[in-house]
């Protein structure tokens, strides 16, 4: 099977729309599929182009068996609706310049942004005759309004629903990533049928345990890797820190990633005077990732409170529980349901730094527990969400769609 993804963000791009196009990919060639992604010159969250792509319309390399064709996009920070637009519409419009690059195609993945690659999918779609599925990683224009960036019920509203509308009801297939979306994308009259929930997925055989630890110091890390995003609320943390400190020396917090909020992370630790907290504010490939966390005693997820329960799972919680490390999850919502259900972490309230001080110093004082939570969510993980086992997923739907495809034409 022949399988065109199309992911503004793909690694080494940060974030879990990124990985999760590349668990995909991955998962489908390990079931014998052949896979190019369309994706955009490296640039998010930072909008530092990489000097091999510049001045450059498109560059076509290979990511293990993956043929990736990445093309133009303004190098821009991706902070403000302003300029995520601009960076979408220039993917939008380079994107279309690959064509003569993709040939034999079977089915057609919008994995990112949602809604958004919908519009290049589509024009492949109609141009090769083949079918479109679309991924939901986020609920882009929800998340639109929980973000203060876009005023419910504004003309400009109006337009984003009428377009996520349209882009929904054209896929033959929606695949969000959480059961939480499912009621959300119905109402924009897609049916029942038409949406399989298949989850993030994550790499075992990177992700992984290690035997050794390079914490030297022997100090308790805590640790949260990833994009310093506005999804995530750090002041939760570092306050949390703050008081850890006043109770515990040996134990430090640690901030690994970028992004638009990694100056404001800086100057709350220097305001705060936090000897135990500090930003790596670098990137990482995976593996350089995946050895990291395995330099820690615990994971965190400190998810924003927007008045509402999170719906979406983020990518990094399979991560973090394929380490086998116990995790802390600050959710009200699916993120805190799944880490209690499976037994691998313990969940606070978003906001409360206090209740997440006090799952710090449990965790430390209690290894016994903390060994055990961090087994249960490496258990898990393989036996659920392997990219393997996602992959073949995947696969029988996109085989399943381009038989009701086919059956369609026969019977016109």
């Amino acid at each position: 099977m022949n399988i065109l993804i199309v992911a503004q963000y793909f690694p080494p791009d940060l974030g879990g729309s990124a990985t999760r196009a590349y668990n995909v990919a991955k998962g489908l060639v390990l079931n014998g599929c052949n896979v190019i992604v369309l994706s955009a010159f490296p640039h998010y969250p930072h909008g530092k182009i990489p000097m091999d792509y510049r001045w450059k319309p498109f560059k076509v390399e290979w990511v293990g068996r993956i043929m990736v064709i990445r093309t133009f996009i303004f190098p821009l920070e991706s902070r403000g609706l302003l300029r995520r637009v601009i960076l979408f519409g220039s993917f939008v419009a380079s994107s279309l310049f690959a064509m003569p690059l993709v040939r034999k195609v079977d089915v057609i993945w919008a994995a990112n942004p949602d809604i958004i690659s919908m519009i290049p999918a589509m024009v492949y779609g109609n141009l090769k005759r083949r079918p479109v599925a679309s991924n939901v990683d986020d609920l882009s224009v929800e998340d639109l309004y929980d973000l203060k960036l876009v005023r419910k019920g504004s003309m400009i509203s109006r337009i984003i629903e009428l377009i996520a509308r349209f882009s929904y009801r054209r896929a033959k297939l929606v695949t969000p990533i959480s059961p939480g979306y499912v009621g959300i994308i119905s109402k924009y009259g897609v049916e029942r049928n038409r949406i399989r929930v298949v989850r993030g997925g994550v790499e075992l055989t990177v992700f992984k345990p290690s035997a050794s630890k390079l914490n030297v110091d022997n100090k308790f890390t805590v640790l949260y890797s990833g994009a310093f995003s506005v999804a995530y609320n750090f002041e939760q943390v570092l306050e949390a820190a703050r008081l850890v400190e006043e109770k515990d020396h040996e134990v430090r917090f640690i901030f690994q990633g970028k992004g638009e909020l990694a100056n404001d992370i800086k100057s709350k630790i220097e305001k705060l005077n936090l000897d135990n907290a500090r930003v790596v504010d670098v990137l990482l490939s995976r593996e350089e990732v995946a050895g990291l966390l395995n330099q820690a005693d615990v994971l965190v997820l400190p998810l924003g409170d927007f008045g509402k329960p999170h719906l979406g799972i983020s990518a990094k919680l399979y991560e973090y529980q394929a380490l086998g490390k116990p995790i802390i999850c600050c959710s009200s919502g699916t993120p805190g349901n799944y880490v209690s259900e499976t037994k691998s972490g313990i969940v606070v309230k978003p906001g409360d730094y206090k209740a997440l001080a006090e799952s710090v110093l449990f965790l430390k004082e209690n290894q016994t527990v903390a060994k055990e939570l961090g087994e249960n969510g490496r258990r898990y993980v393989e036996n659920n969400v392997s990219i393997d086992r996602i992959g073949l997923e995947m696969k029988r739907l996109f085989e399943e769609m381009g038989k009701g495809l086919a059956r369609q034409w026969k019977s016109n």
